[in-house]
């Protein structure tokens, strides 16, 4: 039986309205969570916002998803996804999930402020489009139901920049702001970013329907994601439901490699925000990190460093071994499950070398590889050296390209017309100039040139360029979103276009973008952010 909440008492959002003719609503819609039946959700209107603006849009994803950018930018699309107007194809839920939260069952859980509109068919398929924030719900427990401003753009301009880096995410399409006041530790003003992605499911729906005894439940939602993400599991020799466990586990394991490589901390990895797909979702205390500390925190609650970078990996499987429990119902025995689990321990380590090679050049694997790597991330600890500068540096050592290269050049002959315009080159800092312990990043360095030096056909200048296209120049530091935020509280939304069209071309080489490039001012470690949003 799923308990919930008393029934709610908030404003109805106004009844559809037909499109315009002349600038169309997205569409067609499909609802196949829908089609599990109310044991998997509650159907409820989102609750209206008063005086709703843009804050942010990504035209990338209108267009992926096929929606006309006139449509986007009309007083429809606005109230559509503020939460005041439903499209008549639309069937808003929230659905209802459970979770182990910071390593302790936490009972029912369930989408508290997020509702889910249907799922608009794309090129790329059917894409769930919810809207987070968009008011009370029957699990909302404790909660008002609404995200705030400050929030609500970091997880647009996160989504948007893991999508760039090449990393599984959900997406973000816009977010509306509005002057209603929400009360968190101060009074801040609400906000609602779309969210995007093939499915929200996560390991809590799977932990709901065990630990309640509702084993049909469980069954109907795993044949649900196998036929409609995992076909391949329905006909694997042995049990489905393990091999759902094993497609799951090769995911996660890819995804968080991903993680470590890029120096992303997620900050809350409960198990109600793992996705059964092997997305990133659900963007809370995230951060990308600046000076390297396989310790760093990046969420203010999370006091006893659960969910340090350094263990996410770990926290992951943890979190898969929770699933495994959830889904031994349907299996034949116990070691089924624990044998579904073993493909995490192959792959992630498997995937983190060869990412942390690329980002090194290393064009194939070697014995020492590993060691090598782990040498160079010791000394990067020890001297706190920036994890995205280190590794965007590494590769102008290999070949350098762009302004400042550096050209032989004869010394300048004294009288000689050209003599300051020679010595005036730029230079382009050095990796070396990261470290204090010099000598010993010399050491580093040279056992890492020979390495590259010793693979077949090495061209130093192709190298340098793959180097680029895995080592990001710019990534969402917490004070570039923190500086949008600040703005955008203040009224203009310009920083927070700048940035996301900047995070879409996070490899490249753009002129204008230095300030979005460099190290992290001091007043950057004192920014706290913790769950509340």
């Amino acid at each position: 039986m799923i308990r919930m909440n008393p029934p709610l008492n908030h404003a109805v959002a106004p009844a559809p309205e037909a499109p315009s003719p002349e600038c169309p609503a997205p569409g067609p819609w499909t609802h196949r969570f829908a089609s599990l039946g109310p044991t998997f959700f509650t159907a409820l209107q989102p609750t209206p916002l008063p005086a709703p603006h843009w804050v942010g849009t990504s035209e990338a994803l209108g267009r992926e998803l096929g929606i006309d950018p006139a449509w986007m930018r009309s007083d429809e699309a606005l109230q559509v996804f503020t939460g005041n107007r439903v499209l008549p194809a639309m069937q808003p839920l929230a659905s209802v999930y459970s979770g182990h939260q910071f390593g302790h069952w936490a009972g029912q859980l369930g989408d508290g402020r997020a509702i889910l509109l249907g799922e608009l068919v794309t090129p790329q398929g059917p894409m769930e489009v919810q809207l987070k924030g968009a008011g009370l719900t029957p699990y909302s427990r404790m909660g008002d139901g609404r995200a705030v401003l400050r929030s609500s753009i970091r997880e647009f301009l996160c989504s948007e920049a893991m999508h760039a880096l090449g990393n599984p995410t959900s997406r973000a399409l816009c977010v509306t702001g509005s002057p209603a006041p929400v009360r968190r530790e101060t009074i801040e003003t609400a906000a609602v970013v779309t969210r995007v992605a093939p499915s929200f499911i996560r390991f809590g729906h799977f932990e709901h329907f065990s630990h309640s005894g509702q084993h049909v439940a469980l069954k109907q939602l795993a044949d649900f994601v196998i036929d409609h993400f995992y076909p391949a599991c329905r006909h694997a020799s042995g049990n489905p439901y393990a091999a759902l466990l094993e497609a799951v586990s090769a995911r996660t394991a890819a995804m968080v490699a991903q993680w470590q490589s890029v120096g992303f901390c997620h900050g809350v990895m409960n198990t109600d925000n793992m996705s059964i797909l092997g997305l990133t979702i659900d963007y809370g205390p995230f951060q990308f990190m600046d000076a390297f500390n396989p310790m760093h925190i990046c969420n203010h609650s999370d006091t006893g460093g659960r969910y340090a970078f350094i263990r996410q990996p770990n926290i992951a499987y943890w979190n898969l071994f929770c699933l495994g429990q959830a889904l031994l119902p349907l299996m034949d025995d116990q070691r089924q499950a624990l044998d579904a689990l073993e493909p995490y321990k192959a792959v992630f380590p498997a995937e983190q070398q060869r990412r942390m090679g690329a980002k090194l050049g290393l064009a194939n694997v070697q014995e020492g590889d590993d060691a090598l790597v782990e040498s160079l991330m010791q000394l990067m600890a020890k001297d706190a050296v920036d994890f995205t500068i280190l590794f965007r540096r590494l590769c102008d050592e290999v070949h350098p390209v762009g302004p400042h290269v550096q050209t032989v050049r004869p010394e300048p002959v004294e009288g000689h017309p050209h003599a300051r315009l020679q010595q005036a080159q730029p230079e382009r800092p050095s990796v070396r100039d990261l470290f204090l312990q010099r000598e010993a990043f010399d050491a580093w360095a040279q056992r890492w040139r020979d390495r590259l030096q010793s693979q077949p056909g090495f061209d130093a200048a192709a190298t340098a360029e793959a180097m680029r296209q895995v080592n990001p120049r710019i990534v969402l530091r917490n004070h570039l979103g923190q500086i949008a935020i600040e703005r955008a509280q203040a009224g203009d939304f310009g920083a927070v276009d700048r940035l996301l069209n900047a995070l879409a071309a996070p490899f490249d080489e753009r002129e204008g973008e230095d300030d979005l490039a460099g190290f992290p001012p001091d007043w950057a470690q004192q920014i706290e952010i913790s769950c509340s949003s």
